[in-house]
């Protein structure tokens, strides 16, 4: 890159989410931070009662409703000298699509482990993704204030569950009721709630248990974090606010600055020259007053400015960014510079879809952002049929931007939409509710599989004909089999070898070969 103000400004980003499985207190950390980081004065409780404060990231009133967290919160603050793009991920299963995504536009995540519970399902599985994308993983082991696991079991559980190498950046002094703060391994100091005598037995414990981590366990080499093979490990409890900032000032001094980026025919280099972004989330009426419909980008080489016109490489057509915006949860601010790294809003009116790409004026489509086959298949039932039309119109909306997948039967049947799981349909129910005035139910479908259809032309026209019945469109007009059975998959796989059957549909992927 030819301006050396450019490049430092992009080496300061720190652009990263947090995952974990829901309950491990994932969505409180994230406060924790933001208020450690002077985002805010007062961090927010999750399970808040009454006038107390709820939390900024969970924003939608099914989120304050149930505790958790379903939509991706983006949030940027300043700290140590570095620029934070905080992504809140859901927690939850039900929107793993979402969170996938979420990692396509991360340098880094924070691994929220309960120290209790150790390693659960969702941790693992979210593990999985963040280790195909080699994204590195800072661990943060939470809620060392109560009953917890054995320091060292846990340790030893992340390194054989997850088949990564561990290095303790910190050590619990005391525990549960007794947890009194932390001890960090790099600088040998003490960062303790309450001073405590020299004599006490919590510290006594913590240097024999020090002493006999710095001799079993690696040090830190930013080389194999940076790779993904190690995870620096810091103890804590966001609750209350012990061990995080010790968190913060690591990802500003190691956390990775922003990473090459694969595209189809490239990688992007976050240092060059020219602009170029990704679309990797959409979310529509944040707010309700103006129906607004925001595409979430993570910019990923060069600098964007406010009012400069950038290639839509879908379209082919000319974009202008006329009010870029920097978000704080559901807050936000208009942006006048971005660089690498930064995740900015757009302002559309569906002009702008999930995977797509935005260029200086090079023809280039990032991957990586794939939709997944859904595991549950439903037909929406309205019953006020003066409401048809404004109910396509939401269903396309919310397809837009990720809530489920929509498929339009060829034979001209109601339309299906696809969730991961039941939770998805209640929230694409209360948001029609609320957002369109359109109250819906859900029927069960003769379908339980959905797979994408590609392959020679003419035998791809020949199947559908053949199977109309059993043929949708998607949104991008993408031809979809459906099947009753994994039996009538399977055979229709069998039969037509010409074809192929797709569980995982790549963004920009066509129905013909």
């Amino acid at each position: 890159m030819s301006d050396p103000t450019i490049a430092a400004e992009i080496s300061r980003r720190r652009t990263f989410a947090i995952i974990s499985h829901p309950d491990a207190g994932k969505t409180t950390l994230t406060e924790r931070i933001l208020r450690a980081g002077g985002a805010i004065q007062m961090a927010g409780n999750v399970r808040a009662k009454g006038e107390r404060r709820r939390t900024r990231s969970d924003w939608m009133s099914i989120e304050k409703d149930r505790g958790i967290s379903v939509v991706t919160s983006v949030m940027t603050f300043n700290y140590g000298g570095c620029v934070f793009n905080l992504l809140d991920t859901p927690g939850h299963e039900d929107f793993s699509e979402d969170t996938y995504r979420t990692l396509t536009a991360v340098d880094c995540a924070v691994m929220v482990i309960d120290a209790a519970k150790g390693i659960e399902a969702r941790t693992r599985k979210l593990f999985e993704i963040c280790r195909l994308r080699d994204i590195p993983i800072v661990t943060f082991i939470n809620k060392m204030d109560r009953e917890a696991q054995d320091c060292f079991a846990l340790l030893d559980e992340i390194s054989s569950a997850l088949a990564l190498d561990v290095s303790p950046a910190t050590w619990p002094v005391g525990r549960a009721a007794k947890f009194a703060g932390i001890y960090d391994l790099r600088t040998k100091s003490l960062h303790l709630k309450e001073e405590l005598p020299e004599d006490d037995e919590r510290l006594a414990q913590m240097r024999e248990e020090v002493e006999l981590a710095e001799v079993a366990l690696p040090p830190f080499e930013k080389e194999f974090f940076d790779e993904g093979h190690l995870t620096p490990v810091f103890f804590g409890s966001a609750m209350k606010e012990i061990g995080v900032t010790d968190l913060l000032d690591a990802l500003a001094a190691y956390g990775p600055p922003p990473r090459a980026q694969p595209s189809e025919t490239r990688d992007v280099q976050a240092t060059e020259e020219n602009v170029t972004a990704l679309i990797f989330k959409i979310q529509a009426n944040m707010d309700p007053n103006h129906r607004d419909r925001m595409a979430f980008a993570r910019v990923c080489s060069g600098k964007l400015t406010r009012g400069m016109r950038l290639k839509h490489v879908r379209i082919g057509k000319q974009f202008a960014l006329h009010t870029p915006q920097f978000f704080f949860a559901q807050d936000r601010q208009l942006v006048e510079e971005a660089f690498a790294g930064d995740v900015v809003g757009i302002p559309n009116h569906g002009t702008l879809r999930i995977g797509d790409t935005l260029t200086d004026g090079e023809d280039l489509r990032f991957t990586g952002v794939p939709h997944f086959a859904p595991e549950i298949l439903r037909r929406v039932r309205l019953d006020d049929a003066m409401k048809a039309k404004k109910l396509r119109q939401a269903l396309v909306e919310l397809a837009e931007e990720g809530v489920v997948q929509l498929f339009r039967p060829q034979d001209g049947a109601p339309p299906i939409v696809g969730v991961v799981g039941t939770l998805q349909l209640d929230v694409l129910q209360s948001r029609l509710q609320a957002e369109y005035n359109v109250p819906v139910g859900f029927e069960s479908t003769p379908f339980t599989l959905a797979r994408w259809v590609t392959g020679d032309k003419a035998a791809l026209e020949q199947f559908v004909a053949l199977n109309r019945s059993a043929m949708a469109d998607d949104l991008d007009g993408d031809p979809v089999f459906l099947a009753g059975s994994g039996f009538m998959m399977n055979r229709a796989i069998e039969m037509n070898e010409a074809l192929s059957f797709h569980d995982i549909k790549q963004i920009g992927m066509s129905g013909t070969a």
